[in-house]
């Protein structure tokens, strides 16, 4: 399995400025890959790895890429084969694409060793030392430790619009040392989950738990404060270059205290159930509807289904994503579809009379529809009414952050 974890990172302004030479070398060597893809023999090109074979000669003809790491270069090289690849995945996915562009020095703010060229040093501490060959010293904020068992196959260090510098470890655990999943035949109503991405609530479950939205009402009015102050200065002034850091900060700030709310809910799930349903969501299509827009991207759902299944392999715990339509019109306890507006937040069955809100018949349905996925029946010693408390209960959010803290 791999996953990454992520560091901040402090460099010397000596090694800040080594890094920004460096970083600008991978773009002109990313920017040289493009331009031979394009205008050389494909016999010699066309992949990675037959690209790779041509590095020789750009050191011989460019001294500048003697100055990076080879590893490093190489790892360049496939970057922009990567991106080639995904601009093909979209387009075979029916998506309009276009060309990959030449990438300018604001585009292009980050490299990659793979393999070697770096160590991790000094990590008995909160802060530790990462080692780049041709770079030096790094000194990184260790507020986490990485697995005994993983194993670091490369290390990605970015410079961020706000002028923040991280390190990003690609890790690889071997799937033998991941905790065993239960068995399927071992799953019930009493340790499985149905979850409704909501409106009213941030989730709600099938067993009646729900935990309530971030307020970012304060985060977002700095935010229009901030970009206001930035319409008034002059573009390319060193005032416009301060503001703009500052707005670039403020989205910053937003964006990662969203994800550290849902690192935290993820890892109080992966820790309470042994089995978690979610509607397989089409987002893009969800944000391009006009009302609640904001709100919507605010919940980052895709983001939040990726955290669910990547934790769920740490934690060993099934993830299963199941067919979105209908979940709310659907009847959990007959299967009558009833058309229900947004603002109806009320299910109330005309054909067999069941009554709750419309997120939990909706995470009822995901529930079934979940077992049904896995080949399972629904229970029946567990029926609909039974499953479903009187009330929700809502999570605290003091219980999602001591449970997600450890995980996040």
């Amino acid at each position: 399995m791999e996953y990454s974890h992520r560091f901040p990172a402090y460099p010397t302004q000596q090694v800040a400025a080594e890094l920004e030479q460096h970083i600008d070398v991978h773009r002109q060597a990313y920017n040289y890959t493009r331009y031979e893809y394009t205008h050389v023999d494909a016999d010699t090109i066309g992949s990675a790895y037959k690209h790779h074979d041509r590095l020789t000669d750009w050191k011989t003809e460019f001294p500048v890429f003697k100055e990076i790491h080879s590893k490093a270069l190489q790892r360049t090289v496939t970057r922009f084969y990567q991106n080639l690849s995904n601009l093909k995945s979209q387009k075979d996915n029916g998506r309009t694409v276009g060309m990959l562009t030449w990438k300018s020095p604001r585009e292009f703010q980050s490299m990659t060793y793979s393999q070697s060229g770096f160590e991790l040093k000094n990590t008995s501490g909160r802060t530790a030392t990462l080692w780049f060959s041709k770079i030096g010293d790094i000194k990184i904020r260790y507020h986490r430790e990485i697995p005994e068992k993983a194993s670091i196959k490369e290390v990605t260090i970015k410079k961020e619009t706000t002028g923040d510098w991280f390190v990003s470890f690609g890790l690889e655990t071997d799937d033998a040392d991941l905790p065993e999943k239960p068995d399927v035949e071992e799953l019930d109503a009493s340790n499985s989950v149905g979850i409704d991405l909501g409106i009213l609530n941030y989730i709600h479950t099938s067993d009646g738990k729900t935990v309530d939205w971030l307020d970012l009402e304060d985060e977002y009015e700095r935010l229009r404060h901030e970009q206001r102050k930035l319409s008034r200065k002059e573009k390319g002034s060193n005032n416009y270059e301060k503001q703009r850091r500052r707005v670039a900060t403020t989205k910053r700030h937003i964006r990662r205290k969203v994800l550290d709310y849902q690192h935290k809910i993820t890892t109080w799930l992966v820790r309470e159930y042994d089995a978690m349903f979610v509607e397989d969501l089409d987002v893009k299509g969800m944000l391009e509807q006009s009302y609640n827009a904001r709100t919507k991207q605010d919940a980052a759902w895709r983001q939040f289904i990726i955290l669910l299944e990547y934790k769920a392999e740490l934690y060993g715990t099934h993830v299963v994503q199941v067919e979105a339509a209908g979940t709310t019109k659907e009847c959990a306890s007959c299967g009558m579809e009833t058309a229900k507006p947004i603002w109806v937040r009320e299910h109330a069955c005309p054909t067999c009379g069941f009554e709750c809100s419309r997120d939990a018949n909706a995470s009822l349905n995901i529930l079934q529809r979940g077992f049904s996925e896995l080949g399972l029946g629904w229970p029946e010693s567990t029926p609909v009414e039974t499953a479903l408390p009187t009330d929700p209960q809502p999570v605290s959010a003091k219980r999602v952050i001591e449970a997600g803290s450890l995980g996040a």
